[in-house]
């Protein structure tokens, strides 16, 4: 497994914007897939957005599609999810996930992963 650290979750009102990172360490050799999912009280964890190694493609949830965005950073060491026009409904625990793939590799589900992060609150208040 992989060692994964999340940040930049927190509170905010509705419509702003906020931005989560993950930091993968001391994997530079390898490629992955990377993902972001969310799981809010009393609910399941659900897909949120992915991308694959190379960067070329992205897959999004219908509920956040043209509202966020899934990036990787140039060196691979990080993926962020810029989250936009918030809304009550966003609130959840985000976490980051990655798994081993080809550059072309993109994974959407739950079990598809092997490694995640601890999970990073964020509140949207009306």
């Amino acid at each position: 497994q992989v060692q994964l650290i999340e940040s930049g979750g927190g509170l905010v009102q509705a419509g702003t914007s906020l931005t989560l990172s993950c930091a993968i360490p001391g994997h530079t050799l390898s490629t992955f897939a990377m993902g972001w999912f969310r799981q809010a009280p009393g609910k399941e964890r659900e897909f949120v957005a992915a991308v694959n190694w190379s960067g070329s493609t992205t897959r999004y949830a219908d509920s956040v599609k043209g509202r966020f965005r899934i990036a990787a950073s140039g060196t691979r060491n990080a993926v962020h999810l810029q989250m936009s026009s918030l809304k009550v409904e966003d609130t959840a625990v985000y976490y980051c996930a990655v798994e081993p793939a080809s550059s072309l590799g993109l994974y959407t589900r739950v079990h598809e992963y092997t490694s995640w992060g601890q999970g990073t609150q964020v509140i949207v208040s009306s």
